[in-house]
């Protein structure tokens, strides 16, 4: 039995999230029915993060087992065959038998990406969210260095109490502001992008940890924001950290400005 890798991205603007679901297509279906259609052998797919309805990905991690075989370089060409063109398989690798996508996993980079202008361009609406007030996208950076180390991240948590524990070590947490859209970028983006300019329409906040709640992600950028609009000072940051509540948290923030970037592994 052989082990496939796979490394995806998708536009999940049309999609009901990764995970198969009774109320709409999911990215899941669709890649488990081409590789049933191409291995003529049904395979379930276990995957690096689930990501909600509208969230997007770049570097997406998912893994298979197949007694196929085809080379990965034609599993690669023969599911893009199947796929709709809103999926694509940026890479196919045959890994240890011991991988496994979920939790084989040391850290995820997402990216929320806020386009910061009165104008709304209708091709970026899927893919940014939209936010005409002024953002002081500093006072944001700054406000996010409270989350960075290991905490109780349950103020950011959607669904507590969980089956396991609210505990993540965020080891990254960048806002930047950039006249360019730079979300096409893997890794950690340039830092000479000038995080205090006024004048670049784009705000990208990066955020890199060992695990993810669910809407963790979302939870801390809507929070952000309210810095970013000085309703809330950096420093509150932390007392909503220290409070476990997510009452006292910002909102979810919408669910088309997020991008899975990037999953690391060992080795």
């Amino acid at each position: 039995m052989r082990n496939i890798k796979l490394t995806l991205a998708y536009d999940g603007s049309e999609f009901a999230g990764w995970q198969v679901q009774p109320n709409g297509l999911s990215v899941q279906a669709c890649v488990e029915t081409a590789i049933e259609k191409l291995t003529q052998q049904k395979s379930g797919v276990l995957v690096a993060g689930r990501t909600d309805a509208g969230v997007h990905a770049l570097g997406q991690v998912a893994n298979f087992q197949t007694e196929s075989s085809i080379p990965c370089k034609n599993i690669l060409s023969g599911l893009q065959r199947f796929l709709p063109d809103s999926i694509c398989i940026r890479k196919v690798d045959e890994v240890d038998a011991e991988f496994h996508a979920t939790y084989s996993a040391v850290q995820k980079r997402y990216r929320y990406v806020i386009h910061n202008t009165a104008i709304v361009y209708p091709f970026l609406r899927r893919y940014v969210c939209e936010f005409g007030r002024p953002l002081n996208s500093d006072g944001m950076h700054t406000a996010g260095q409270y989350l960075l180390g290991m905490h109780d991240f349950r103020c950011f948590e959607s669904h507590f109490p969980n089956k396991a524990t609210s505990v993540r070590t965020i080891k990254e947490l960048t806002v930047q502001r950039t006249s360019v859209w730079p979300v096409w970028n893997e890794g950690r983006l340039q830092q000479t992008i000038d995080r205090n300019s006024t004048q670049g329409e784009f705000i990208t906040i990066d955020i890199v940890a060992d695990g993810f709640l669910y809407n963790m992600v979302r939870a801390i950028v809507g929070t952000l924001l309210e810095v970013g609009v000085g309703r809330w000072s950096p420093g509150d940051v932390q007392k909503i950290l220290n409070s476990l509540d997510r009452s006292q948290a910002g909102a979810t923030a919408p669910a088309n400005g997020l991008y899975l970037v990037q999953v690391d592994y060992e080795g």
